[in-house]
């Protein structure tokens, strides 16, 4: 996040916002700076990729099932809306971490002990260690001690739009993101790739909201796509994970998603059509 901060304080911060006698490096300003920016980052990546992904992929004959609610993609978003600057705060904190240097992130390929190498295969082990850690703090979140109170909210849209994709409790939306910003505190990882992962997993997890069930025939039952993530929202016990269904076949919580077996929102509304 450190890129981001020097961007802005080089581009925008301290030529037109901030005094000049303010120095850049003061962790005052650094805190103040990048909750600005993490907050317009989140809103950006959000209303962006939710706003393309409602109209151009999202099925609308969708909003026609009887799960789905009255004004709920307005409600939808005015949740996200408010969460995302609580979820901030804590995110915040963990970036003023990396930013003062506590973190493992670095900057050029040569810090990197296995060059190029070394930065594909962060990249894939960030994608798995991120998706275990989800997978555990999510079903988690589903035990009668966290259930009601922060995770119930998200299990309102039991037929997602891409907008709800953000509308957490933010405890709940923090806990989640937990294990993208602890890895670069365990594993080394280049800052580059890390800003890149940030946008990408936010991307994935507006696409699984998205009620596009189409996944190639070979990766049905190793992604976990929009088929599986929208099972969990209908049946709240199975398909946990993120990106893979790994951890769901590990933990006995893997459900094939109805959509491929013939049973899922689109059959469910053709029975509609055809009575």
């Amino acid at each position: 996040m450190d890129l981001v901060l020097e961007a802005a304080d080089r581009h925008l911060l301290t030529p037109y916002v901030y005094p000049a006698g303010w120095p850049e490096d003061e962790p005052c300003r650094q805190l103040l700076s990048l909750f600005v920016i993490t907050n317009l980052g989140a809103l950006a990546l959000y209303l962006l990729f939710g706003t393309l992904s409602y109209y151009f992929i999202f099925d609308h004959e969708l909003k026609k099932h009887p799960h789905f609610l009255e004004n709920q993609v307005s409600r939808e978003i005015a949740y996200a809306l408010r969460s995302l600057p609580w979820i901030s705060v804590p995110t915040v904190a963990l970036f003023f971490a990396e930013v003062r240097g506590y973190s493992k992130l670095y900057d050029n390929i040569e810090d990197s002990p296995y060059g190029w190498s070394g930065v594909f295969l962060s990249m894939l082990s960030f994608l798995f260690f991120t998706d275990m850690g989800i997978y555990w703090i999510h079903r988690g979140l589903h035990h009668k001690l966290f259930y009601k109170r922060f995770h119930k909210p998200h299990h309102l849209w039991k037929i997602a739009t891409p907008f709800a994709s953000h509308a957490f409790h933010p405890v709940d939306g923090f806990m989640q993101s937990l294990p993208y910003h602890v890895y670069p505190f365990l594993f080394p990882l280049h800052k580059v790739t890390y800003l890149g992962l940030y946008i990408f997993v936010n991307v994935w997890t507006i696409s699984i909201h998205d009620g596009d069930y189409r996944v190639p025939r070979l990766l049905r039952h190793v992604i976990n796509g929009s088929a599986h993530h929208t099972d969990h929202h209908l049946y709240f016990d199975y398909n946990y994970g993120q990106y893979f269904t790994l951890w769901d076949k590990i933990g006995g919580s893997y459900k094939s998603p109805s959509s491929f077996e013939g049973k899922g929102p689109h059959d469910y509304l053709r029975k509609l059509r055809e009575k």
